[in-house]
């Protein structure tokens, strides 16, 4: 391999750089020992009311657990649960669970490989069966399984010989154990086995250790008691018999560490043992308290936020889940009810999969084999940024620092890489300058460190911009010292690698990046992509603010502002009237293609707007671009198109494609399966789980009902028919650091109250009106007869 003609990073810098990264994630959790956590005094657990209540009338298919199995977890730990009465599994998942490395060998081409040793693989951590022999399915009756979104509980119900047996499922994130309690009332019994097996060859048993070739060392163990019989240890199995309860505890858990010092492992922790240590020590309470521990601390991040879109009929509400889904389908006739609790569900798997370990991949944290799809992994080039637009929006801003603490974690790997490795002359997207500076990354990410498939150099402003968009709803400093360095970097990037080039016909001279993909077609080897220059000019912009707000490197600011000023911005194409995908006239690629990246600076960028504030000619390209590229595509792809059509008030677009992605999914189509997951068609009857659009859609929904900016907040932009009768929206968190209630009828804003967590000045606009609301920060103030 040639020696990249640019200086490497010195590595007493690198170091700093891993020091400095790994004191901010000083607090970060990982799979460590902990203290007892609080117990509630009170049972916080409620009756679910049953808009917030999903249910089945039967269990999952062992084989097709992707599509049927319930989520839980703890934000690190999680499962697909069947549910079914004589034979219960759960496929156990960590986030952490990982093969792979740091992969910085290139390939021939000069680009990342891509397989699941070298750059790795999201895997299951084990497979934990409760088997009762005679619970068989067809001698049981009146079967119900339900997932309670208000307390983050799996239920499942039947009656047998006149006896009604019931089971709950949860993950508790203060306890670090996933637990499974089984009752009954009518004098029944519990018989059966549990069974713990690994899925890397490690066997059955109680417990089990092991480590991957990669180094990773990983761990799980289970323990059960119960009431009124025994429950003992055979070989390797649990055994129980003659049961009035049975409660039942498993978790486990690797040695990965958020440090690139480190190795991104801690030495110290042994996962098996700590295991065995959780395991037995929640089983040193009872179910009820483990229960009522996750219910209080579950319940303090889903209540946070609250959305009524409206009242669905009886009729609709017999309908169990799966069966109202196809209704809505196939009736055409709006579900209010559904439509919330599919924002809830997503809210829901935020919550159980993104607090206090890895961020949200492909599959977020659930599996049901070690072999996902696109190795399960971080795509940079829409899916990541796609899974966390909806957290501040919906109410669950402390779930996004998942994604945060990920970014800072893996800086001094990218950093490294991309001082040794981006210059390769074989990699067709290097600086042909011969600079480099900073760091950017692949298309795909892992959690070493590793970058996957190409080089993705606008990646780096793409995830930078979703960073300053957190702090934007947050106004958090904390925050925003965490993530300067990583603006920081991507800014010296980008100064490395932007080039100077005269317009056609001027004396104009801007600035445009170097060759590239508009991801995923079109030419190799373009330069100035609309997709680079508008997320770099957003990164510039955001930069120069945080170094204002933070008192730092206003000289380098300055720079970085200059460099904005002459940046090429995008044009509408004078043959086809759309904005420009490539610094051409032409369409070089696909006209429907899955992709919005030309228009990143309609959303989730905030350069094209509406308002009178864009040059009409640049909407008006916009929204022919837009409607070019369809309103049929993956679910991903929809939510995507539903926010850029709310971006443009176009209530009717953006609501069509949330009901588009709400269509039953069959034989693999496009579409929601019934445990409600996002099924991508990947080709002819082959549908796979991306959970992408499970987030997109909700955000859809939310960017409908309240946009926000700093400075300027807007009711209702894209309130379709089907929601307007009457709706409320509370909780909301709003740019420029507000949250919001709002409450509406016939259409219009009745009431919206607004309260400040950081903003001081902001106007709250609707329709052609619109009032300047000032501030303190915790003060709060409520507006009526906004329509007047």
């Amino acid at each position: 391999m040639t020696t990249d003609p640019s200086p490497m990073l010195p590595r007493r810098d690198l170091l700093a750089l891993a020091a400095m990264t790994g004191a901010a994630l000083a607090g970060l959790p990982t799979f460590t020992a902990s203290a007892a956590p609080q117990r509630p005094v009170d049972s916080p657990s409620t009756k679910a009311s049953s808009p917030l209540e999903l249910w089945w009338q039967a269990p999952a298919d062992d084989n097709s657990m992707i599509e049927q199995g319930l989520p839980v977890g703890n934000g690190r730990l999680g499962a697909l649960a069947s549910n079914d009465p004589g034979h219960e599994v759960l496929l156990v998942t960590d986030a952490t669970m990982w093969t792979g490395g740091l992969n910085d060998t290139l390939d021939s081409d000069g680009q990342f490989p891509y397989g699941r040793t070298d750059f790795g693989s999201f895997t299951l951590l084990g497979r934990l069966t409760v088997d009762i022999p005679d619970h068989d399915l067809g001698a049981v009756s009146g079967y119900r399984r339900t997932l309670d979104l208000a307390q983050g509980v799996v239920t499942a119900s039947y009656v047998r010989s006149g006896v009604t047996y019931r089971r709950k499922i949860f993950a508790s994130r203060p306890d670090d154990v996933i637990v499974l309690h089984f009752t009954q009332s009518g004098g029944g019994r519990y018989t059966g086995t549990v069974t713990l097996e690994g899925t890397h060859g490690e066997g059955a048993g109680v417990s089990f250790g092991a480590a991957f070739p990669n180094g990773l060392k990983y761990g799980a163990a289970v323990t059960a008691y119960g009431t009124g019989g025994r429950v003992t240890v055979s070989g390797t199995r649990i055994d129980f018999s003659g049961c009035k309860d049975l409660t039942v505890v498993v978790s486990g858990g690797t040695d990965y560490a958020p440090d690139a010092a480190k190795g991104y492992r801690d030495p110290s922790l042994d996962p098996h043992g700590l295991a065995r240590t959780k395991v037995r020590d929640a089983a040193a309470h009872s179910a009820d308290t483990l229960l009522n521990t996750h219910v209080a601390d579950y319940r303090e991040v889903f209540g946070a936020f609250g959305l009524s879109l409206g009242t669905s009929t009886a009729e609709q509400r017999s309908l169990d889940t799966w069966e109202r889904i196809q209704a809505r389908a196939r009736d055409e006739v709006p579900d209010p009810e559904l439509e919330a609790a599919y924002v809830q569900f997503g809210r829901y798997l935020m919550i159980s999969g993104s607090r206090g370990s890895l961020p949200l991949g492909l599959q977020g944290l659930w599996l049901d084999g070690n072999d996902p799809d696109w190795m399960g992994d971080y795509h940079t080039d829409i899916n990541i940024q796609m899974n966390y637009w909806m957290a501040d929006r919906a109410g669950l801003s402390s779930c996004f620092d998942a994604f945060t603490d990920y970014c800072v974690a893996q800086v001094p790997s990218w950093t490294d890489v991309t001082r040794r490795l981006f210059n390769d002359p074989r990699n067709r997207y290097r600086n042909s300058s011969g600079k480099n500076a900073g760091w950017t990354i692949g298309i795909s990410t892992n959690p070493y460190g590793g970058g996957g498939w190409w080089w993705h150099p606008a990646g780096n402003a793409w995830l930078c911009n979703t960073l300053w968009e957190h702090y934007e709803y947050t106004r958090s400093h904390t925050h925003l010292e965490k993530i300067y360095p990583l603006l920081k970097g991507a800014c010296e990037f980008w100064e490395a690698r932007l080039l100077t080039t005269t317009l056609p016909g001027t004396s104009r001279e801007v600035l445009i990046a170097d060759s590239d993909w508009s991801p995923e077609q079109g030419p190799l080897d373009a330069k100035g992509i609309t997709y680079a220059q508008e997320l770099v000019w957003a990164l510039f912009g955001n930069y120069c603010v945080a170094a204002a707000e933070l008192k730092k490197d206003g000289g380098y600011a300055e720079t970085i502002a200059g460099l904005r000023k002459r940046l090429y911005l995008p044009q509408v194409s004078p043959k086809s009237g759309w904005l420009e995908e490539w610094m051409s006239p032409d369409n070089l690629g696909e006209t429907t293609h899955r992709h919005l990246s030309p228009l990143v600076g309609l959303f989730p960028g905030d350069r094209i707007r509406p308002d009178g504030s864009t040059p009409a000619d640049l909407v008006a390209g916009a929204t022919a671009l837009l409607t070019a590229r369809g309103m049929e595509s993956f679910g991903w792809a929809n939510a995507w198109r539903s926010l850029c059509w709310a971006r443009l008030k176009n209530a009717d677009k953006a609501y069509q494609l949330i009901v588009t992605n709400l269509r039953p999914s069959t034989d693999g189509s496009n579409g929601t399966a019934p445990n409600l997951f996002d099924i991508y068609e990947v080709s002819q009857g082959r549908g796979i789980f991306q959970i992408d659009a499970n987030f997109g859609t909700p955000a859809a929904v939310s960017e409908m009902l309240l946009y926000s900016r700093p400075g300027h907040l807007e009711l209702l932009p894209a309130l379709p028919d089907a929601w307007s009768a009457a709706g409320s929206l509370t909780g909301a968190p709003a740019r420029g650091g507000f949250v919001v209630d709002l409450r509406w009828r016939d259409g219009r804003p009745t009431e919206a109250h607004i309260r400040s967590v950081g903003g001081r000045t902001t106007t709250v606009a609707y329709g052609g009106t619109s009032r300047t609301v000032t501030l303190r920060p915790g003060g709060s103030v409520t507006l009526k007869d906004l329509a007047r």
